[in-house]
């Protein structure tokens, strides 16, 4: 049990002597500050306190002590523990403060890009509540909902941003609160009360290979740079087109010792600090890249393999200033400022060729673009034989840059799609439907005059037997006779129908 007791411990130089509240808890004594002080006058010959002033206001801090741990199991703390459960009690915890600390401990596990995210995340809190000093007590799940509200006009920051402050939030409270010894410096949660919404799907950049063809066809604007960001361009465009989709911040971190034998051996920046096998990879360099690599190769001392950190200080300095160069060669092609094509473009453009054009699956293309695909256990102790990889990126090289071939990206079907952009209907066009039921036909009209899927569906619908039990599938069979196009619905009774 510990025991409270107001006490003097020395005087100081100016002849005062700080007040403190001993605490003794398992024979073991520590001292809580108080912002009181006496003089010797104040004192007795035994050093007690005789100020009645000071008694009261000790002996009610004593009694606020005693009720605070009476709420406690205590009896296995330390006096440290009990002493730092007394004085930061009602201490609010500076939620901005922890934050900062949060995101230099990510820069020192080598999570530098990761850590940005966190920290625009972290800025946007503190824009919506105008101050750079949030506490935790501030974060109410109105508080937190309200300023996710303000970021609805965003694709990626309305899911990005609230995750990462959820996250910093947990490290809080795992690093202040101790559930064992009830202490609990964070008292309130409000993630359990929050939606994060989810974020806009990935805007599809992917260009087809006769407008890829244009683009590295097109002469460069003119221009009174020595080194033109439109050749910059062009030249970034063309290493990631050809080197199966790389990204800007590989191309900037290669060194020397990753190319080897013909090819460049690398672990992909993005996810390599969160896969067993280090998100390694390597990818043959075919002949139409040679000029590339000679043109931006560096001096023999020199680790890196291509020159562009003597010219940009970080990657996302290539990244920016090769994605201005590529905006003016599309400016002088004359596309719309909406049509603008990126460094991603060419990444996606390299995917979308291998699957439509060169007989590619989505595997072989994850594969050689090195996503996971759910097999990054299996990937970590695998000797992984790449050449796959190397021949598909030299099949989409050949049909893009080698070739006049038509591609089919112009008839290529989202598989996120909903039906109704594929498939049409006109009054004039004749339809023919069948609904069915475990298997077997219910309903069925062939006939003209629907403008829409649903106005089939609801004809069918009023010749469905009533045994149907409500909340059951029911599948529509869709098939416009004129153009050869058929679709599948399915609808549920009292929902869909």
């Amino acid at each position: 049990m510990a025991t409270f007791k107001a006490c003097v411990r020395r005087p100081r130089k100016d002849g005062f002597w700080q007040v403190y509240i001993r605490v003794t808890h398992r024979r073991t004594a520590g001292f809580i500050k108080t912002d009181k002080m006496v003089t010797k006058k104040e004192l007795t010959k035994e050093n007690e306190i005789k100020d009645p002033f000071v008694q009261r206001y000790c002996s009610d801090l004593i009694i606020r002590y005693n009720t605070l741990l009476n709420t406690k199991d205590y009896e296995r703390w330390s006096v440290t523990q009990i002493i730092d459960y007394l004085t930061t009690e009602s201490d609010d915890i500076c939620f901005s403060d922890y934050a900062r600390i949060h995101i230099d401990r990510m820069i020192n596990r080598g999570q530098v890009r990761n850590s940005r995210n966190y920290k625009y995340a972290i800025g946007s809190l503190e824009l919506y509540l105008g101050t750079n000093k949030v506490m935790f007590s501030q974060l109410t799940s109105a508080v937190v909902n309200n300023w996710i509200k303000t970021l609805s006009g965003t694709k990626r920051a309305k899911e990005q941003y609230p995750v990462c402050l959820r996250q910093v939030f947990r490290a809080a409270i795992e690093e202040f609160n101790d559930y064992d010894a009830g202490v609990l410096r964070i008292k309130t949660n409000p993630w359990m009360k929050v939606k994060i919404p989810e974020a806009d799907d990935t805007t599809k950049r992917a260009i087809s290979p006769e407008e890829c063809r244009e683009f590295f066809a097109a002469p460069l604007p003119e221009t009174k740079q020595i080194e033109p960001l439109s050749e910059l361009g062009r030249d970034v465009a063309m290493l990631v087109l050809c080197l199966g989709g790389i990204n800007t911040v590989d191309l900037y971190n290669l060194k020397k010792e990753d190319f080897r034998n013909g090819c460049i051996c690398y672990n992909r920046a993005k996810t390599k600090g969160s896969r067993r096998d280090k998100a390694y990879i390597e990818m043959r360099v075919e002949p139409v890249l040679k000029p590339l690599f000679d043109k931006y190769k560096t001096e023999e001392n020199d680790p890196f393999l291509f020159r562009f950190h003597k010219r940009f200080s970080t990657s996302d300095s290539l990244n920016a200033n090769a994605n201005t160069g590529i905006k003016q060669i599309c400016k002088s092609m004359g596309l719309s400022k909406d049509k603008f094509y990126c460094v991603y473009t060419f990444r996606h453009t390299w995917g979308t060729v291998a699957q439509n054009d060169c007989g590619a699956t989505i595997a072989d293309v994850g594969f050689a673009m090195n996503h996971s695909h759910g097999h990054s256990v299996t990937r970590g102790y695998l000797k992984i034989d790449f050449s796959p990889a190397w021949e598909l990126n030299a099949k989409v090289i050949d049909f893009i840059l080698f070739s006049k071939k038509k591609s089919k990206q112009g008839i290529a079907k989202d598989i996120d799609e909903p039906e109704e952009k594929l498939f049409r209907l006109s009054k004039k066009m004749m339809v023919y439907a069948r609904a069915y039921y475990k298997g077997e036909v219910i309903a069925e009209l062939t006939d003209i005059g629907f403008g829409t899927v649903d106005s089939v569906i609801s004809k069918l619908a009023k010749d469905l037997p009533p045994t149907i039990p409500v909340r059951a599938a029911v599948q529509f069979r869709i098939k416009n006779v004129d153009t050869g196009k058929e679709v599948v619905y399915e609808r549920t009774k009292g929902k869909g129908f």
